[in-house]
């Protein structure tokens, strides 16, 4: 089933509500079913939804700026030319626990690709941002939003921040090219979507 642009927000809304009832669960349904092919755009069973949006139907670029747990300041333009992930979590988020792993093993496996990793913590402050990426050996940076409307504001429009876990992929653009609304059931299935942008003008 194929998801326009126009329709989204009620699959995401919908997505986000079952994911945020939802208890952790390993998605392995969820990650054989993209295996299988071309379903591009979908709610699995579990609310997880998985959208891929055609590079004639997406939004304008996202314009941000933010402070990460190091205190070092990032911006979209520190990516420019790049396919970037961007990952909305928090340290006491149950289904952000469980798929750290994962999304982990999708930055490592695209290593020497043109693609950054960035987290969007939504709830903590830097030394819990700090220690989760230790405990859960996540190696890629993230932006504290708790304090920042800004930040918040410039992802508005993509996501609501409140269905977290949700991974966007941006485009080298910086247009948002897929997202995973609740938590990623495999790494293979956001390798994918991220190779899938990068084949883009290629």
């Amino acid at each position: 089933m194929r998801f326009r642009p126009r329709r989204l927000a009620a699959a995401l809304v919908a997505g986000a509500l079952a994911v945020n009832l939802a208890a952790c669960s390993a998605n392995d349904s969820l990650a054989d079913q993209y295996r299988e092919g071309s379903n591009k755009g979908y709610i699995g069973a579990d609310g997880v939804a998985v959208i891929e949006t055609p590079p004639a139907e997406r939004s304008d670029p996202i314009v941000f700026t933010g402070v990460s747990e190091t205190g070092k300041t990032v911006t979209n333009e520190d990516y420019a030319g790049q396919v970037l992930v961007v990952n909305f979590w928090y340290a006491a988020c149950g289904p952000c626990i469980v798929e750290a792993p994962r999304l982990e093993k999708s930055y490592e496996d695209l290593q020497g690709e043109n693609v950054s990793f960035l987290g969007i913590n939504t709830y903590d402050q830097a030394p819990t941002a700090a220690s989760f990426a230790k405990d859960n050996g996540i190696s890629y940076p993230s932006l504290l939003a708790v304090d920042d409307s800004k930040l918040k504001l410039s992802f508005a429009d993509a996501t609501p921040l409140t269905a977290t876990p949700t991974t966007l992929v941006l485009d080298k653009q910086g247009r948002v090219a897929a997202r995973i609304v609740g938590e990623l059931g495999d790494a293979s299935i956001l390798t994918t979507l991220v190779r899938d942008a990068l084949k883009e003008g290629s």
